[in-house]
């Protein structure tokens, strides 16, 4: 074996200011945080190293890459993301190992629960010396253009102005460097010399590689710390790093479990979960919310496809990593049945924080509240409300909010009229009248009007009632057509851009998708919130004939289980050889979501069928990964190559969106019924014989 040669100090390094390969892919295996809020860091882990972490909150990536590398020297020089790689999962904190040329990496994955620290444990067997490197790549403030790195001692800094970052090891590192992506940083030189040749003590700005040499070398040295921890300066940053590195890396992992398991006690489990996939969906959840703005729970710590790749569209921060009001009360309504009213609670305080002066919410907001996109989508007014109301909140900040939300509906005009036609309907790239929308709109109006009314505003309370009932009475005409291809029976469509659903209104679908289509014939699963939120029954003939229509147009059972996609033609996935989406770049055709059998196990409970919506959950639970985490999609029969239907795809894993269904639907078959529907809702359109009262 070669040994590595002597280094020194050697320059300037060439090829500023890097390239920027975007974020790592989407799929990740692990998602992590100590529960305490002393600790604004969290991780995730891709299909081999650490991938994102971030800081100082969700909505801030800090970092794109942690990865170990192993080589002899002479023959081989093997990064642990390259190599096959097991994880398991213990409450967040994650063991991985990865088996290479001669070698065995066991890595454990944590965070300190006392300082905003990632901490991770090598370990490494080998039957001959080998040599080790860590390399780090960061992008401070979700950034990595600017970053400015450098050697101080033994570890590596990297600042921005704002932020910064220390990487240290326990034993130290007995190198260091600093260089640009794809040019001079570590990687670049091991991937050719399998040795570190060059040491160059700083770099920037520019998009930065950062390595450090390990004195394991598998056989008389098997052990290392690495910590990486953050502050607002170079000096703060240090010492966090040097704080944590004191501790011992097994006590520092007994405390971050024990902070998860005492958050699992305090709440319940049902009797028809999968305990494992359960207890992760809950401190998915959890994990999910900011430290540093209680209640402010992101979509997914992860960016899929050109979200990730593609600065033009997506500029920091990506759209994954913000807070949506239609997501945040998924999450919201399954702690409720899981029992943690006070997380739901902060997550109706944070949407009074945010909501828009005319009544509405923003379409996405950062963690911090500042609005993201703006595009008004109806459901995203009237579903905080149906939380508020499973609430029972009655301060005067919610029944403020609550009025000015509801007023935001009822006076949001379409064609000269108030009408509950959307500026973009639930799956954000379409206008018009869509059924899950005004489903939801009803829903909130309802319960906006009994929150009203019990704060001693009579007259406001029936206006809402008013309105709801005429669109429940008026949403067939607007959305289920009697002349569409797919049955000789009234079926609900997906939307119509003019509430006109026997005209063939002809529109393009968006995602890549080329052309146009007959409104007619696109259909959704999202008619059944139509049911789960109480304004339809579950033996309507328009619904069960919908319930069949979807099945043979967007169903497709797989080894794990029944799935649909979105909608007709839906492009938001990858391409046909498994290539990423990218707007306006070559066709692409979203796969099947997971979260559907939630919903539709939900609807089944209501239609009396209680063992086909357990097979629903189980459904559900068969998608996870390794990791425990769930996708937001699955692969369809047309999956490329290589993968098999029913398992994750290449998107946001995980959806936060995706593990609440599961909590919520777990609970739903205990009670027998969905536990998200609204009472007074089923009661005036159900109970009362359908018409209101």
């Amino acid at each position: 074996m070669i040994a590595p040669p002597a280094l020194g100090d050697t320059g300037t390094p060439p090829g500023a200011p890097g390239v920027n390969p975007g974020y790592p892919p989407a799929d990740k295996q692990g998602f992590g945080t100590a529960r305490p809020a002393g600790s604004p860091v969290w991780f995730t882990l891709g299909r081999g190293g650490l991938t994102e972490t971030f800081h100082p909150d969700l909505s801030t990536p800090a970092a794109r890459r942690l990865d170990f590398v192993v080589t002899d020297g002479e023959t081989f020089v093997q990064r642990v993301s390259d190599v096959p790689v097991r994880t398991d999962q213990d409450r967040l904190s994650y063991r991985r190992i990865a088996r290479g040329r001669g070698w065995t990496a066991t890595i454990t994955y944590i965070t300190d629960p006392a300082r905003p620290s990632v901490m991770v444990s090598f370990e490494l067997r080998s039957h001959r010396p080998l040599h080790s490197y860590v390399l780090h790549e960061p992008t401070l403030s979700a950034k990595g253009a600017d970053d400015q790195g450098k050697s101080v001692g033994d570890a590596l800094v990297a600042t921005d102005g704002s932020a910064a970052s220390a990487l240290l090891a326990q034993p130290p590192f007995s190198a260091t460097s600093s260089g640009y992506l794809g040019t001079s940083d570590g990687w670049t030189d091991l991937s050719r010399h399998r040795a570190l040749t060059s040491r160059y003590p700083q770099a920037g700005p520019g998009n930065l590689g950062q390595t450090g040499q390990l004195t394991v070398d598998g056989v008389r040295d098997r052990n290392v710390v690495v910590v990486l921890g953050y502050g607002e300066n170079e000096q703060s940053a240090i010492a966090t790093a040097r704080a944590s590195a004191q501790q011992r890396f097994h006590d520092v992992r007994r405390a971050y479990v024990q902070g998860w398991e005492e958050y699992l006690r305090g709440l319940k489990t049902p009797a028809s979960a999968q305990r494992a996939v359960y207890d992760s969906s809950l401190l998915v959840l959890a994990a999910s919310e900011d430290k540093h703005n209680r209640g402010a729970f992101i979509a997914s710590p992860s960016e899929p496809w050109a979200f990730g790749t593609n600065p033009e569209l997506s500029p920091t921060p990506g759209p994954y990593h913000l807070v949506w009001p239609r997501d945040l009360y998924q999450v919201a309504t399954a702690l409720i049945a899981a029992g943690d009213r006070d997380a739901a609670n902060r997550a109706v305080d944070h949407l009074i924080g945010v909501q828009q002066p005319d009544g509405h919410f923003p379409q996405n907001n950062t963690v911090s509240g500042r609005p993201y996109w703006t595009s008004i989508q109806l459901d995203e007014s009237a579903l905080p409300i149906v939380l508020a109301w499973h609430l029972d909140r009655r301060d005067e900040k919610t029944i403020s909010m609550v009025r000015r939300a509801a007023d935001f509906i009822v006076g949001y005009e379409q064609d000269g009229f108030s009408a509950p036609w959307s500026q973009q309907e639930r799956w954000e790239n379409q206008s018009g009248y869509s059924p899950g929308t005004i489903a939801a709109t009803i829903a909130g109006l309802v319960c906006a009007a009994d929150m009203i009314e019990r704060s001693g505003d009579a007259a406001t309370a029936q206006r809402y009632r008013s309105i709801a009932d005429d669109w429940a009475a008026r949403v067939e005409s607007w959305t289920v057509t009697s002349n569409g291809p797919h049955s000789a029976q009234p079926y609900y469509l997906r939307l119509t851009k003019d509430g006109r659903p026997n005209e063939g209104t002809a529109y393009n679908p968006g995602d890549n998708y080329p052309g146009t289509v007959d409104q007619r014939t696109q259909v959704d699963p999202s008619f059944l919130e139509l049911v789960r939120l109480g304004v339809k029954s579950p033996q309507d003939a328009t619904i069960r004939n919908t319930v069949a229509v979807v099945d043979r147009v967007l169903g497709e059972i797989t080894p794990t289980g029944q799935f649909w996609h979105r909608f007709t033609n839906d492009g938001y996935g990858e391409r046909a050889d498994g290539g990423p989406w990218d707007i306006g770049g070559e066709r692409t055709y979203g796969r099947l979501w997971p979260i559907f059998a939630g919903e539709r196990g939900e609807y089944e409970l209501l239609a009396g069928k209680p063992h086909t919506a357990k097979s629903r959950l189980r459904a559900i639970a068969a998608t996870a990964n390794d990791g425990m985490m769930l996708p937001e999609q699955v692969w369809d029969h047309q999956a490329p190559p290589g993968e098999r239907p029913g398992t994750p795809t290449t998107s946001a894993t995980p959806l936060v969106w995706t593990h609440a269904q599961y909590i919520r639907l777990a609970w739903s078959i205990d009670a027998g019924k969905p536990v998200e529907q609204p009472a007074v809702v089923a009661d005036r359109y159900l109970n009362s014989g359908g018409t209101g009262g």
